[in-house]
């Protein structure tokens, strides 16, 4: 009999990895029978499966004057601590008013017990399961540990008790391997590894009229070449390096193109990549229509509102220039879309992905004249990108699909409520 699943978090809207990924177990869930319903302080989903709360986004007010105290800072004042609990005391009503009125099962909560954007919100999950003893699946993206911006802080008794928990009802989900022995060295919790997955069982679906739109909408001519770099744009991204390459491949018809916004972490960096452009005189264009979640098939919205799938299809090179990743959507994407793409060499792209046998231009930290020439020969010789997009698509079909992500969620349901007959 399936299950009442409840997803939880500080955000399901736009196309973070969050956010994305947990469409698409919401997806896979849905396939196998189970109902998905929804808790955040933002949401793009069905109305009726939503149960919004406010407080419990990361950029909530009060949140955002607990964050600026807290981190950058070894003290913690009193009036902090009561604002923390307080804020705590109101998430913690929330989210068994949520299990109540849907009648929800198992919860599975995304990355709001692994990276401290929102302690009240962290705190109030553990203070409810360890009361509770309620069923739970903790899907952990990014650690604190692994960011330096939260390695000075005033919160390490919240860190330790939940970011993760450590309780007998939850099964906790890393996305890498780095990440599986880590957690397990820091706080000896044991996890499961499911990487990130797309449905390379099934060809993307496109709308073909609205991409066409999309590419108008961003004044794009019918000879012009894309680079498409697909990530929201923060300094990890490394994106001055697509700007070098652009700049470096010297054809005027080059647009860079990026398809996701600023503002998780401010517009500063946003504003440098502009100047920058500017001065190595490369065309840069920035999406300025809000891109959604292609995989969230539930979303409102009305046909103008464009999606990730109407961005991928004008690319005629991926870069993909990060510095750290917990895995990497992006290079995923790329391989479903059968396009060439630049990686850097980040540490899990080098354990768990470069292992596997993908066929790639790849650099390593700099753009060399050698990486350039790879990049001019796969986008003028057919023949060499048909070979690195199909090598590409047959290894991830393999090792990241949905078969992959439906048999480990089996697995863990399994663990909660037995073996399905």
């Amino acid at each position: 009999m399936g299950k009442h699943i409840g997803f939880v978090s500080t955000r399901f809207a736009g196309t973070d990895g969050v956010t994305m990924e947990s469409s698409k177990w919401a997806a896979v869930l849905r396939a196998l029978g189970h109902e998905c319903y929804w808790f955040a302080g933002e949401l793009d989903r069905t109305p009726e499966r939503c149960y919004l709360v406010p407080e419990a986004h990361f950029q909530y007010e009060k949140n955002t004057w607990i964050n600026k105290r807290i981190f950058g800072t070894k003290g913690r004042k009193s009036s902090t601590t009561e604002t923390i609990h307080a804020l705590k005391a109101i998430l913690k009503v929330q989210i068994q008013e949520f299990i109540d009125q849907f009648n929800i099962d198992l919860i599975i909560v995304q990355n709001a017990l692994t990276i401290p954007l929102h302690v009240p919100l962290g705190v109030a999950i553990t203070e409810f399961l360890a009361e509770t003893q309620f069923p739970t699946i903790a899907h952990h993206h990014d650690f604190y540990w692994e960011r330096t911006r939260f390695s000075v802080n005033a919160v390490g008794d919240y860190l330790r008790m939940a970011f993760p928990p450590n309780l007998p009802n939850i099964e906790h989900v890393v996305i890498n391997t780095s990440a599986q022995e880590e957690l397990a060295l820091r706080t000896g919790i044991s996890s499961n590894v499911i990487p990130n997955v797309l449905d390379f069982e099934n060809q993307p679906q496109t709308n073909p009229t609205r991409t066409a739109r999309f590419r108008e909408l961003i004044g794009l001519d019918s000879d012009d070449i894309i680079i498409l770099q697909p990530t929201r744009i923060v300094k990890r991204k490394g994106i001055e390096h697509a700007i070098e390459l652009v700049e470096q491949l010297g054809d005027d018809r080059c647009k860079l193109l990026i398809s996701h916004e600023a503002g998780d972490e401010g517009f500063e960096y946003a504003d440098w990549l502009k100047e920058a452009a500017a001065k190595q005189n490369v065309d840069l264009r920035l999406v300025q229509t809000k891109v959604k979640d292609p995989l969230n098939d539930h979303q409102q919205g009305d046909d103008d509102i464009y999606s990730l799938w109407d961005v991928y299809p004008h690319a005629d090179f991926i870069t993909y220039p990060s510095r750290y990743e917990g895995f990497g959507n992006a290079f995923l994407e790329a391989v479903y879309f059968y396009k060439p793409l630049l990686i850097n060499r980040y540490s899990i792209f080098i354990r768990d992905i470069e292992p596997k046998g993908f066929d790639l231009v790849v650099m390593d930290g700099f753009v060399s004249a050698k990486i350039i020439d790879q990049v001019r020969e796969v986008m003028t010789n057919a023949d060499r990108r048909r070979l690195m997009v199909e090598t590409n698509y047959a290894i991830a079909s393999r090792h990241y699909s949905y078969q992959v992500l439906r048999r480990r969620l089996n697995y863990l349901l399994a663990i909660f409520f037995g073996a399905t007959p």
